[in-house]
C-alpha cells in the first residue's frame, strides 16, 4: 500500500494546482504507470522464480537469476529514458487534450521518465527479496521514500513555486534513493552467498525472454487502463481529472489487495518448487478466500468515504460531483478484484504466464467495444466505470477461476 502513496501524494499536491494541473497529472500518470506496469515482469518474474529457487535449496542459483534480473532493468530503463524524453509531447498528444492539458502533462512526464532506471531497479531488487520471502525490507524502503517524497513534493511544489515539475522531481529523486537502499541490501546477500554480481548474456537474456509472456499480459491489461484514459479525455477536462483521482484511488486499493497476490507469487513459487501440490492447493483456497475479505472491506472502505474522499484532491465542485458515483462503482467491484489479484498472484508463482497473456488478450477484445459504446452511448464517466468493473474486471475472474480449477498451471520442482 505505501508504493501508489507516491501517486496519491502527487494527486493531491497538484490538485490543488488546479484542474488542468490535475488533468495533465492524469495523462503524465496514465503513461508513466503503462511504463511501470509493462515492465511489472521485472518483479513478478523475479519473485516467482527467486522463490523456486529457494523452495528447490539453490539460494545462490536465486540471487544470481535475480541478479541478472536487475542488469535487464537498468538495460531497459536507459533505453526508456533515451527514447521517452523527448518523445514526451508526441505521447501526451495522442490522448488529444487541450493546449494547456497537454503543457502540464508534458512537463511533468518529461522530468518523471529521468526516474525509469532507478524505478525500475526498485522492482527488480523488490522481485528478489519476495522471492527470499523477505517483505519487511521493501516495506521499511517504500514507506521512508513515500515520507520523503511528500515532504519533497510539497517543498519544491509550494516552497519553491515550481509548480506540476516540482511535483515530478520530487517523485525522481525518492525513487533514487529507493532504488539505492534496495540494491545495497540485495548486493549484500549476493556476496553472502558468493553468487556473481557481474551481469550475464545468457542470463540478462534468459530474464528477458522469461519476462515476455509476463509482459504481454501486462500490455493487455494496461491497454484496458489506457483505454479509461482515453474515454475520459473524450468526455472533457473535468471528466478527465476526475478520471485521474480515481484511477489513483483504484490503483491504491488494488495494491492493498494485490498484497496477498504478491504472498501468493513468493509461496506458490516456493511449495512448487519443494514439490509439494497439494500445499500448494490447499494455500490456493486459503488465499483466495482472504481476497474475498479483502476485497470486501475495502469496499466497505471506500463506499463510506466516497463523499469526503473528492475533496482531498480538488477544490473544483464538478470534479468532485463527478468522483461520488465512480467511488461507489468502484467499491462494489472491489471483492471482485480481490479474487482476480490474489488468482493472477497465484498463476505468476507457478510460471504459467502463457495462459495470462492469451486470457488478457480475450478480455481486452471483450472491454474495448464495452467501453466504446459507455463513452459514445452513455456518455458519463460513471457508465465508462461500469463497463470497466462488469466486462473488464468480471471477465479477469472468469478467465483467471476456468484455469486455476485445473491443474495444467501446477508444474512441479525446480
Amino acid at each position: 500500500m505505501a508504493e501508489p502513496l507516491f501517486l496519491l501524494a502527487d494527486s493531491a499536491i497538484v490538485g490543488h494546482l488546479g484542474t488542468d494541473q490535475l488533468a495533465g497529472l492524469g495523462i503524465a500518470g496514465a503513461v508513466l504507470s503503462t511504463v511501470i506496469s509493462v515492465c511489472i515482469f521485472l518483479a513478478y518474474g523475479t519473485t516467482a522464480s527467486v522463490a523456486r529457487r529457494i523452495g528447490a535449496g539453490d539460494v545462490a542459483g536465486a540471487l544470481t537469476q535475480g541478479i541478472d534480473g536487475i542488469w535487464l532493468a537498468v538495460l531497459i530503463g536507459s533505453v526508456m529514458t533515451v527514447l521517452g524524453v523527448p518523445l514526451a509531447s508526441w505521447l501526451v498528444g495522442l490522448f488529444g487534450p487541450g493546449a494547456t492539458v497537454a503543457d502540464q502533462a508534458s512537463t511533468y512526464l518529461r522530468i518523471g521518465l529521468l526516474g525509469a532506471v532507478p524505478l525500475l531497479v526498485m522492482l527488480a531488487t523488490t522481485g528478489i527479496l519476495r522471492g527470499l520471502q523477505d517483505t519487511r525490507t521493501p516495506l521499511v524502503v517504500a514507506v521512508v521514500a513515500n515520507l520523503v517524497n511528500v515532504g519533497l513534493n510539497l517543498w519544491l511544489v509550494y516552497g519553491l513555486d515550481l509548480g506540476i515539475a516540482g511535483s515530478a522531481l520530487g517523485t525522481v529523486v525518492a525513487q533514487v534513493g529507493s532504488a539505492t537502499a534496495l540494491l545495497v541490501v540485495v548486493v549484500r546477500a549476493a556476496r553472502r552467498h558468493r553468487a556473481s554480481l557481474r551481469p550475464s548474456v545468457a542470463g540478462v537474456r534468459g530474464a528477458g525472454s522469461a519476462g515476455v509472456p509476463l509482459l504481454l499480459r501486462t500490455l493487455t491489461l494496461r491497454a484496458g487502463l489506457l483505454l479509461m484514459t482515453y474515454g475520459a479525455t473524450a468526455l472533457g477536462s473535468a471528466d478527465l481529472a476526475a478520471m485521474q483521482v480515481a484511477m489513483t484511488v483504484w490503483t491504491f486499493l488494488a495494491f492493498a489487495l494485490d498484497a496477498i497476490a504478491i504472498a501468493a507469487q513468493a509461496i506458490t513459487g516456493r511449495y512448487l518448487g519443494a514439490g509439494d501440490a497439494r500445499g500448494t492447493r490447499a494455500l490456493t483456497g486459503r488465499m483466495l478466500w482472504w481476497g474475498v475479505v479483502a476485497g470486501v472491506a475495502t469496499g466497505l472502505a471506500l463506499a463510506a468515504s466516497s463523499r469526503w474522499l473528492g475533496p482531498v484532491f480538488t477544490t473544483d465542485p464538478v470534479v468532485r460531483d463527478l468522483l461520488v458515483p465512480v467511488f461507489l462503482v468502484a467499491a462494489l467491484a472491489q471483492p471482485v478484484a480481490g479474487v482476480v489479484f490474489v488468482l493472477d498472484g497465484v498463476l505468476i508463482g507457478a510460471g504459467d504466464g502463457r495462459y495470462l497473456a492469451r486470457a488478457g488478450l480475450v478480455v481486452l477484445v471483450a472491454f474495448a467495444p464495452a467501453a466504446w459504446v459507455a463513452v459514445a452511448a452513455g456518455g458519463t464517466l460513471v457508465w465508462l466505470w461500469v463497463a470497466f468493473t462488469v466486462v473488464f474486471m468480471g471477465g479477469r475472474a472468469v478467465v483467471l477461476l476456468l484455469r486455476a480449477a485445473g491443474d495444467a498451471w501446477m508444474r512441479l520442482g525446480a
